[in-house]
């Protein structure tokens, strides 16, 4: 049988097109130029975005660009030591087995821009936690009316800490001339630098230096304390750490 081709759609079970319901085809697929106007109203607020991010990067990089400027290497001038943030302090061993910490509460110091430091201890200043043992140390031990400081002096290299930025550390090795009641030692030891500012550095050691009372001839002293002090024994070496702040003067 022939079918006549309007009555095809009804054979197959679907409904003919109704002349009256709307178009479902996308408008965009029939009007080329409203689609590309989308695609722009969509493209538009992530570029505005991107160059708001651009913008801002770069007034930051030029904000900061200043900052880094004012960080000048530390060579470039003399540095002096800060009394109030630096530490020099060491223990003390008794009867063999009593350990107490001491301290030295007055220091001055000093690096020259060649790299020549000095720091200067007042022995007068020495704190053990007791008066009348403070008394003793002053009188007996250090002779503070005929020695009063010893001195520490170091020769440091410039060109070692140059590049030294803000918030690095470097370590270093160092030899370092000490004089106690006119007697002079080198001691080597090795230190941390940190420059912790533009204009202000640290300086640890990275182990207790060790100072023994016959290095400086104070045998003889260190027995009379241990008479007076009716103590078995006074251990004759001391192990000495400090914390060393520098400001650029």
């Amino acid at each position: 049988m022939i079918t006549h081709p309007s009555h095809r759609g009804r054979l197959n079970g679907s409904k003919p097109p109704s002349s009256g319901a709307p178009n479902r085809i996308l408008p965009t697929a029939l009007f080329p130029h409203e689609r590309s106007l989308a695609v722009k109203q969509i493209i538009r607020p992530f570029a505005l975005a991107a160059a708001l991010t651009l913008g801002l990067s770069a007034c930051s990089e030029q904000a900061s660009a200043p900052a880094a400027e004012e960080a000048s290497p530390l060579t470039e001038g003399a540095w002096t030591l800060d009394p109030v943030d630096s530490r020099l302090s060491y223990v003390s061993i008794k009867a063999g087995e009593i350990a107490e910490a001491n301290r030295f509460d007055a220091l001055a110091g000093s690096v020259a821009a060649d790299g020549t430091a000095t720091l200067d201890i007042d022995l007068a200043s020495v704190n053990t936690g007791i008066d009348i043992r403070n008394e003793r140390m002053r009188e007996i031990f250090f002779d503070v009316a005929g020695n009063p400081k010893a001195t520490v002096t170091a020769k440091l290299d410039p060109a070692a800490f140059a590049a030294l930025a803000v918030g690095q550390s470097i370590t270093r090795s160092l030899t370092a001339s000490v004089a106690i009641k006119g007697v002079e030692q080198e001691i080597e030891t090795e230190v941390l630098v940190t420059r912790v500012s533009a204009d202000r550095v640290t300086v640890v050691p990275t182990a207790p230096v060790i100072i023994s009372t016959d290095m400086f001839e104070l045998t003889d002293e260190l027995g009379e304390l241990r008479a007076l002090a009716q103590l078995p024994s006074i251990t004759p070496a001391v192990p000495v750490t400090f914390t060393l702040a520098f400001t650029r003067s």
